[in-house]
Formats: C-alpha cells, structure tokens, sequence
C-alpha cells in the first residue's frame, strides 16, 4: 500500500532469488517464500527502521496536522475508490480490472487516482494461513443452519480468501480532565406496608433503601497508550476491533517492511488523523468518565460534567491483517472475516427464507403432535 516494492497496483516486486518469481509473505513462518520453487528467505530486522528502545516511535500530532501532511511522515500511493464501499483498493501493474476484496464490486484500473496518507510504522503479520482460514470459514457457516445452500456451496467451492491489511490509527496522550457529579450513600428508614394474605390484610414494617446525594467535584488525570481505532469504515459493523473480536496483539507489532505484505493487499486510509484523533477522544472520555465514577465512589453515583484536556497526543499507522471472503447473492454484497491472527471470525450471511419456513411448519406439526397425545391422556 504504501511503499512501491509491496503495494499492489506498484511496479515493484521482491524478486525471488533462485528464480526470480514474486515472493510471497508465508502467515506463520515468518519468512518470504516462493510460491513456484518453495525458496525461503528470512526477513531481517530493520536496523534503521523507526524503533525507539525496542518500541515504534510515535510521530507527534499536533505538528502532522499543522503540515497538512507535507512530511516526509506521509506518502502518495495509487489507489482506486471502490464505487460500492467506498474501499482505497490498490490494482498490480499488470491488472486492467479486479473485483473489491471488501465487497466484490467490479474495478477498473482507468479509476486509478493519486492518494495521500500517513506512512504505515508498524504491521501485525499474519499467522493464519489461507487454508486455515477458509476451514474456520466452513466450520462458522455449517453452524449456520438458515444460510441459504448456494452460500455453504461457495465456500466448498474452494475459493481462495482475500487477505488484506486494514489500516488503523493508535493514539497516546495524557489526559486530565474535571468532573462534577453526586455522590450516592445508602441508607434505610422503615415503613408500615399493607401486606394482602390468606387471612385478609395487616400492616407490617418493612426496610426501604433510599439514597442520600451529596454534589461533588474533582480532578483526575491518565496516560493512554494505543488506542486503537479503525482508519476507513470499510466494514463498518464488521470492523474486526473489539466490538467483534477479542482484540488485537499488538504487541506483536513489527517495524513495517514491504516484505510483510508481499503478495497481499492493504487497504489506504480513508479517514484523516483528525477524525481519527475525534474518534479516539471519545473512548478516552468514556475512560475518563468510568474512572471519574470510580473516584466518586459511594453506593451510587452521577456525572454532571466531565472536561477533558489532551496534551502530547502521538499516532501510528499500522496495518492489521484480515481474511475476507466477499460474495453476492441475488445482487446483494455479503463478507465474512477471518481475524489474521486468532482466526475468529465474524460475517453476515444471508437468510434462507425456505428454510426458515420449513422450520416454522416442522415446528408447528411437533407442538401439534404434542397437544394430541396430551388431549388423548
């Protein structure tokens, strides 16, 4: 995506060295091989890629947006905007039309246009392999007993997955912020109550809690570290953070070298660094606010108020890797995804509608059954 050697749509290859033949980032092994004569080749650390004490270095925020990108911190790749999602889709020098990963729509290299975003500083490689993939694939839909047949015969078809980096932003910042709100103990009175039994009524006491509010008012403060969000919607409820999957390592992030992503795609940013950092700054205020209730204590608590304050705001971008199968039926785009790490997988799927009613009728004549033999009994 974003250096020429690695992006797909770029003339540069990484040549293999016995044959020459494109070399292929292998998921798992760590190394580059040759998908015609089996050739290995390890691929070295960086030792001048941007590393600070073992760690990817952070570029500074404020300065990128003030520059507008002008630095040597971001690059102009050869994308194509996908017409149906809306995906910055690279295309091999060689290929006049391909189909989006994300969602099958057609594309054409005369769409190619000039795009510019953030340098990647760090890649998550894959660990999956392509047919480890395809078989958490087939054993998620065969869990799936609505999905239309056409759909399970699609995936025995065989049919290889797409993989693709998914851009990402991560942010650090110290945040400081003052909060308002009231704090909450609980007390209890006792109160005489009706209480109806077989016997008629009588009045009895009873224990009520009640709560006792107290307004209050504090400072907190917090360093966040890697905050992670999404940088393009591409797969909007699919995007495969932690609302789908259980998160990424990242520590297992490496200095970003185009041999990590030799024979597959990356997607290009399609969301800015300030909306990112907008994006970012909301869960770091629901950290803040979670925290501010903590600090408040008590039996219960309110939040009036909360104002945030960001200082020595960073960002990366680094790239994550997916599996993706991308399919239509009866006109309609469907995906599933394949974490490129763990192996989850998440997907929408269509609904077979006979099948479904199929299930209703067995389900109708069963409880009919069960009501004639109770009626004989």
């Amino acid at each position: 995506m974003t250096e020429p050697a690695a992006m797909p749509g770029n003339d540069g290859a990484l040549p293999c060295s016995n044959c020459g033949a494109r070399l292929e980032y292998a998921p798992g092994a760590g190394a580059l091989v040759c998908p015609y004569c089996g050739t290995q080749n390890e691929i070295p650390e960086s030792t001048d890629g941007p590393w600070d004490k073992g760690l990817l270095r952070e570029i500074d925020l404020a300065p990128a947006l003030a520059r507008q990108g002008e630095t040597t911190e971001f690059v102009e790749t050869e994308t194509v905007r996908c017409p149906g999602c809306g995906a910055e889709v690279g295309l091999d020098a060689g290929t006049i039309a391909d189909q989006c990963p994300f969602c099958a729509t057609p594309l054409s290299r005369q769409d190619l246009h000039r795009h510019r975003h953030p340098r990647p500083q760090g890649v998550l490689p894959f660990a999956v392999t392509e047919t480890e993939a395809r078989a958490r694939m087939k054993s998620w839909l065969a869990g799936h007993w609505f999905a239309p047949s056409g759909l399970k015969r699609y995936a025995e078809a065989g049919r290889p997955l797409s993989g693709v980096y998914l851009p990402h932003y991560t942010f650090d910042a110290e945040a400081e912020a003052e909060y308002a709100g009231f704090r909450g103990d609980a007390y209890y009175v006792t109160q005489m109550v009706t209480v109806r039994g077989a016997k008629g009524t009588s009045t009895q006491p009873r224990k009520v809690r009640k709560i006792r509010w107290t307004p209050v008012q504090g400072h907190i403060a917090r360093v966040f570290d890697d905050v992670l969000v999404p940088a393009s919607d591409t797969l909007g409820a699919l995007s495969p953070g932690p609302e789908v999957f259980p998160g990424w390592d990242l520590e297992g992030l490496r200095d970003y070298t185009p041999e990590f992503i030799a024979g597959f795609r990356a997607e290009a940013p399609s969301m800015g660094l300030e909306q990112g950092f907008a994006a970012a700054g909301k869960a770091m205020e629901a950290a803040l606010a979670q925290d501010a209730l903590a600090r408040i204590g008590g039996d219960a608590q309110r939040l009036t108020r909360l104002s945030a304050e960001f200082d020595r705001a960073t960002f990366k971008h680094v790239l994550l890797p997916v599996w993706l199968a991308a399919y239509r039926y009866r006109n309609t785009p469907y995906r599933v995804v394949v974490n490129g790490r763990t192996g989850a997988v998440s997907g929408e799927r269509p609904y077979s509608w006979i099948k479904i009613a199929l299930a209703v009728l067995a389900a109708l004549i069963v409880a009919a059954v069960i009501g004639a033999f109770a009626a004989q009994g």
